[in-house]
């Protein structure tokens, strides 16, 4: 794991499971869970080791309102990393499993966020950060994250949007996929990158695989992500 004591932000791992057509769930609307629990017990151990060895941990906050996870290292000894939730309204449910007091949780709003909404986060022992005056700019929190917060590495559990959103503005280093032998189908269906709608095929994302291995009976393929300039 590369640190980016020179970007001015953290070094950023994307990790997802993804089923074998490409899904992260079963169906729009459904909880990543119900696929996650078919995955091995040693990819299991994989994920909660990585959030271990990771500063801080971010999905969006759609996510949340469907999975309601807690983001904790669990199954391996370890601190839980910094929770880190882009949530622009404030409009988490304060019953979310993110705002108890287990471990160190960040939500980050815009400037359009209602004050009283914002004061009850924090009543819950939040911190919250404004980042952005219609939405979350997502380079500006990767600054803050890294300067006022020490986070020199970041894993993303997101989903489609705020993996496309990490990805568009160049803040992804690196890619790790946990591949599900099952295929679920369903146009709609949440895929691992969403609102990605290129013209030409110079504005693919291009990656380099560097590592691709069997965690008990699941493969894992772990890429670097090369941008290119003027794209």
């Amino acid at each position: 794991m590369e640190r980016s004591d020179t970007t001015g932000r953290p070094h950023v791992l994307m990790m997802s499971e993804i089923t074998a057509d490409g899904k992260l769930t079963l169906r729009r609307g459904a909880s990543s869970k119900i696929l996650m629990k078919y995955m091995a017990p040693e990819t299991e151990l994989l994920l909660h080791q990585t959030r271990a060895e990771y500063d801080a941990i971010m999905v969006g906050s759609n996510t949340i309102k469907i999975d309601n996870s807690f983001l904790t290292v669990r199954k391996v000894p370890g601190k839980n990393p910094l929770r880190v939730i882009p949530n622009s309204r404030a409009d988490l449910s304060l019953d979310s499993n993110v705002l108890k007091p287990d471990a160190p949780t960040l939500i980050a709003v815009s400037e359009r966020a209602p004050p009283e909404r914002v004061t009850a986060i924090r009543e819950r022992g939040v911190r919250v950060v404004s980042v952005g005056k219609e939405d979350i700019e997502l380079p500006l929190l990767m600054h803050i994250l890294y300067r006022d917060f020490g986070v020199k590495n970041l894993m993303i559990e997101g989903g489609p949007t705020l993996n496309w959103h990490m990805l568009r503005d160049r803040l992804v280093d690196e890619i790790r996929l946990i591949h599900l032998p099952f295929i679920v189908g369903g146009s709609d269906t949440p895929s691992l990158v969403g609102g990605m709608h290129i013209e030409d095929e110079r504005e693919m994302i291009r990656l380099e695989l560097t590592r691709f291995y069997l965690c008990g009976t699941n493969l894992v393929t772990e890429y670097k992500v090369l941008y290119q300039e003027g794209t």
